[in-house]
């Protein structure tokens, strides 16, 4: 722990990010248990990616910020058979506050090259609102988002790699 905070120390301004994931959203019912189970038993490919920031300032210390890609209505059955079907369906970039970190499955990563916010705001801005499940999705987003903060390339393939 001593070690992560002088680590911080030497990266003073700059922000934490994160990555989580989280179980899949889908309809109630058994779609949404298969989804609560397949992210119980770790597979990789069942969960929801995204990024989370920790700023320097000037939310209170324990606050975090969340941005993730999904579907408008990831509940909806008709998205979720055009998301199945390989269909593009309409998605939004969602940006929200925590009050704290996630405490399971959530990677510390890195620390941003400069004001975190700033650069995820203008991500936000270019990035194409249309899911494709595979093509163009959380994972996508979240890898993007997360070079454009720190400058690694596929976070993702890493974190898997690690078991994490």
């Amino acid at each position: 722990m001593a070690s992560l905070l002088s680590k911080a120390k030497l990266v003073k301004g700059r922000d934490e990010v994160y990555v989580a994931a989280m179980p899949l959203r889908a309809t109630k019912g058994a779609a949404q248990l298969a989804m609560s189970a397949a992210y119980s038993l770790n597979f990789w490919d069942f969960q929801h990616f995204m990024v989370i920031l920790k700023p320097s300032s000037p939310l209170p210390p324990s606050q975090v910020l969340v941005f993730d890609f999904q579907p408008n209505d990831p509940e909806d059955v008709y998205v979720a058979l055009a998301v199945l079907s390989g269909k593009a369906v309409p998605g939004t970039v969602l940006v929200r506050k925590m009050k704290t970190l996630p405490r399971r499955k959530c990677w510390f990563v890195g620390y941003s090259k400069a004001d975190g916010v700033g650069i995820a705001n203008e991500f936000n801005k270019t990035w194409d609102t249309y899911l494709k499940v595979g093509l163009h999705d959380c994972r996508d987003y979240t890898n993007g988002l997360v070079k454009q903060l720190t400058g690694e390339t596929d976070v993702l393939r890493r974190l898997r790699s690690t078991g994490s």
